[in-house]
């Protein structure tokens, strides 16, 4: 079985500083807002809605970042290919509202703070992500 998912790095500008939105999961870990593809949709529009839903913010889309893929395990399906498109995400409106269904909580943080949390309670598979949208915005991590 194959599952398509998206979401992305979705960032705003306050004045003359940058802020990046990272959530935290129902698991405790910090990670990037993304959902599963809905028929009729395209990858794009899958970004945008799951941004939306979990974290209140509409955003377009400026780039792609990066496709991941890897598999687990679903009792009763099998083994499931996971694929997940990330893209940079420039956020436009809405309001900062955390779905709490899904998710604990959305903060925006300074781009190298989002970065340390990143590496310090992340997901590994997103730290490439998160460090090809904050070298896009001008911001160099290792």
């Amino acid at each position: 079985m194959k599952e398509i998912s998206a979401g992305g790095v979705v960032y705003r500008k306050v004045g003359d500083r940058l802020q990046v939105q990272m959530i935290q999961d129902r698991y405790g870990k910090i990670t990037l807002p993304k959902g599963k593809m809905e028929p009729g949709e395209t990858i794009e529009q899958t970004a945008l809605r799951e941004i939306a839903e979990e974290t209140g913010i509409v955003g377009k889309i400026v780039q792609p970042l990066e496709k991941i893929t890897y598999q687990f395990t679903l009792s009763g399906v099998g083994v499931v290919d996971k694929e997940v498109h990330y893209y940079l995400v420039e956020a436009t409106g809405g309001t900062l509202k955390a779905q709490v269904e899904e998710i604990l909580g959305v903060e925006w943080l300074d781009p190298l703070e989002a970065w340390q949390q990143q590496i310090q309670s992340g997901y590994g598979n997103n730290d490439s992500v998160l460090k090809k949208a904050l070298e896009a915005l001008g911001y160099e991590v290792s």
